[in-house]
């Protein structure tokens, strides 16, 4: 599927300025890239390589009720806050604001997996009980709407592996993995240890190189 670049202005946050571009695939579904420091002036990284920041880089799925709402149920609003202050901090980064709710389900099966959960089933397992894949999500628009900044090298904040192959597989190198330990609850404490025990991924025993909240 083809992705383009459609319009870019300025965006204040609380966490800071950023600029904000929009993307478009053939099917019209509008993807979200945030950004500092960048695009990266490629034949001034050729000559002051040593001075050149490696990006830090965040890719994440829409989440309605994380980002918006403040939902206890998952880890979404505090990795998306965290995540763009780090990269506020870093001076150079981006936010790839992915528009696939739920996994890639949808926010009407999303909200049908949550009566699941109510009723005592993990987050993978709901989904499958609606007879849908347990994570439906793509990236294949992540190295275009990289490749528009000049970006083909990040420091990668995640805690899924699928993300760090994705980018190593289509031309994005990265540098390092930076975990990301943010909003743990009692409300979210079986969700995230699903994502652990059956989605693989990646939680340091130790978390004192995680970009983190918890204490």
């Amino acid at each position: 599927m083809s992705y383009q670049f459609i319009t870019s202005a300025a965006l204040p946050t609380h966490h800071g300025d950023f600029d904000i571009h929009v993307f478009e695939n053939e099917d019209g579904q509008e993807h979200v890239m945030l950004t500092i420091g960048l695009p990266i002036d490629k034949k001034n990284k050729q000559d002051n390589a040593d001075d050149q920041p490696i990006p830090l880089v965040r890719i994440h799925s829409e989440c309605l009720t994380g980002d918006a709402f403040g939902s206890l149920k998952c880890d979404c609003g505090p990795q998306l806050n965290t995540a763009m202050q780090a990269i506020q901090n870093n001076g150079c980064g981006a936010i790839l604001y992915l528009r696939q709710e739920g996994r890639g389900i949808g926010l009407t099966n999303k909200i049908r997996a949550y009566a699941l959960q109510d009723q005592g089933h993990d987050t993978l397992d709901a989904n499958l009980m609606l007879g849908l894949p347990a994570d439906a999500r793509i990236y294949d628009m992540c190295q275009p709407m990289l490749a528009h900044v000049g970006v083909d090298e990040v420091h990668l904040i995640t805690n899924n592996p699928d993300k760090v192959a994705y980018l190593s597989e289509n031309g994005v190198k990265v540098a390092k993995r930076i975990p990301l330990v943010v909003g743990i609850n009692d409300a979210n404490a079986d969700y995230l240890a699903t994502k652990r025990d059956r989605m693989g991924h990646l939680f340091d025993k130790e978390f004192n190189t995680a970009i983190h909240l918890n204490k």
